[in-house]
């Protein structure tokens, strides 16, 4: 991860290489070979699948998991797939929109249970090479910024992930979303707007922040 700063809002950005010629090199290794063409489906698109999962998620700490229970799902869905599926099926929205709803029923089955700190956020490893200030610094600016995803709407929250996170096209948003290009368009500013009013609101850690700054 790298962060940049989107409309005033300092997001952590993956840089996610994908070709969609990709995709047709996975449907011909599924129609020679299920288990082969899987693989490559998964080395393909494992890191867009965490990333997403991990900004999605209650828990980011539950990414990795919540990324192989999409791929299970996956591979269960192409088992029965016949070929015309398959030859139409765009790969990444299709992934993308079975991570959101995976994510969307693990919140339902979290609210019926207690909850717990809502800063329960995975923790860096601090290296050797790292100064510590440095590395609590990140941490505590990784945190505030999933306090405040965590607070938008969940559409606008889901939409500035893979806008600006994953960095999806808004026409793969719209379909993972279930929406009008237009209406993603319009989740994402609305979330942009909101996170950027977050931060330039008074707060403790928004005090914390500015106490730090030179």
């Amino acid at each position: 991860m790298q962060q940049r700063r989107v409309a005033g809002v300092p997001l952590e950005v993956a840089v996610l290489n994908y070709d969609e010629d990709l995709d047709e090199a996975i449907r011909a290794d599924l129609r020679d070979d299920l288990d082969a063409g899987f693989a490559r489906l998964v080395a393909t698109h494992q890191r867009t699948v965490v990333t997403i999962a991990g900004r999605v998620s209650d828990r980011p700490q539950d990414a990795d998991d919540l990324a192989a229970e999409a791929f299970l799902r996956a591979w269960r869905a192409l088992r029965g797939y016949d070929r015309e599926r398959i030859e139409i099926l765009r790969f990444r929205p299709w992934l993308v929109t079975i991570v959101l709803n995976l994510a969307r029923n693990a919140r339902r089955d979290a609210s019926r249970r207690p909850r717990e700190s809502a800063l329960d956020n995975a923790k860096e490893p601090v290296s050797s090479s790292r100064d510590g200030a440095e590395v609590a610094s990140a941490s505590s600016d990784r945190a505030e910024l999933v306090e405040h995803l965590r607070a938008l709407p969940e559409r606008e929250r889901t939409a500035v992930v893979l806008r600006h996170v994953a960095g999806l096209p808004v026409p793969e948003i719209a379909e993972a979303l279930g929406c009008p290009e237009g209406t993603a368009r319009s989740h994402v500013a609305r979330g942009l707007a909101k996170l950027r009013s977050a931060y330039d609101s008074p707060g403790p850690a928004s005090s914390a922040r500015k106490k730090g700054t030179p």
